[in-house]
């Protein structure tokens, strides 16, 4: 199944078939106070850093995520998308549950932008969807729902199942739901990432729809996440995850070379000028 992004001259196609779409998280202010401040007091500089660091390292999507307390957030998206957008010709991954902070962004983003998210509580479905059909964009759609999060895979099926049926009744495709099972911190729960394996392949066989992670998730709390992360990478890619939000400049190349492995790399060439690229930054 293929979702198609796009900004003023790129198309970005996730493809559950294909390589996996690597999305940039940096933009986004949680423990971030440097960015935070950058938001706060309109100047993005900063903001056009992070976008550039991300690109150079392998980003397919840049995610953009303003929510900070007490400031406008509906027109510091408006003003971050404009100012990614004039500088950078890339995809971008519109973050906020706040329908007015989604609108204002998507009203100013180019091309086709992703959305991150909606998930299954009713409150959420009600005033996130129609927002999506009215741009006519794709949605991420987190396995929760108005009871929480569920330990169980089967539930976090049947939350998957119900976003995409209730995106449809309003006209949005399937192709236009890109599902996130959910990764959990494995040194809270050590089941954590069983569940979301599991949960992975159920909905891989049950709805075949791209999906995608908070990557850097199940290592929370715990030394050498990096080991972890790259670990998890490669079991959710065979599983049938097609795009993962996390940090480009630490796993770009890990998803390069889970692609290789996985026979989605031809001759090896996109693992190849990842290599070549890191290494002339590097000079």
């Amino acid at each position: 199944m293929k979702t198609y992004l796009r900004s003023n001259t790129k198309t970005v196609t996730i493809d559950n078939e294909g390589p996996i779409t690597v999305i940039g998280e940096s933009i986004n202010p949680t423990r971030r106070r440097k960015l935070s401040d950058a938001f706060s007091d309109r100047r993005y500089d900063y903001v056009l850093e992070l976008a550039g660091n991300q690109l150079q390292a392998g980003a397919d999507v840049l995610d953009i995520n303003v929510g900070v307390p007490g400031i406008d957030e509906p027109q510091i998206m408006r003003e971050v998308v404009t100012a990614v957008s004039e500088a950078y010709d890339v995809p971008l991954c519109l973050d906020s549950p706040n329908p007015e902070t989604l609108a204002a962004g998507l009203a100013v983003a180019p091309g086709r932008p992703l959305v991150n998210s909606v998930n299954g509580e009713e409150r959420a479905l009600s005033a996130i969807l129609p927002v999506i059909q009215e741009f006519g964009v794709p949605v991420i759609g987190l396995v929760i729902d108005d009871n929480g999060l569920s330990m169980k895979p089967e539930k976090r099926l049947a939350i998957a199942g119900k976003i995409i049926n209730r995106a449809g009744q309003r006209g949005i495709p399937i192709e236009d739901v890109v599902i996130d099972p959910l990764a959990m911190a494995v040194g809270a729960d050590h089941t954590a990432g069983q569940v979301t394996l599991r949960t992975i392949q159920l909905i891989h066989e049950e709805f075949g729809v791209n999906m995608t992670l908070g990557a850097s998730n199940v290592s929370f709390g715990l030394p050498d996440r990096q080991t972890i992360n790259q670990t998890f990478l490669a079991l959710v890619a065979q599983m049938g995850v097609s795009a993962a939000i996390t940090n480009p400049v630490k796993l770009t190349s890990t998803i390069r070379a889970i692609d290789l492995l996985l026979g989605r790399d031809e001759y090896s060439m996109r693992f190849i000028r990842h290599f070549r690229a890191m290494k002339k930054i590097s000079a």
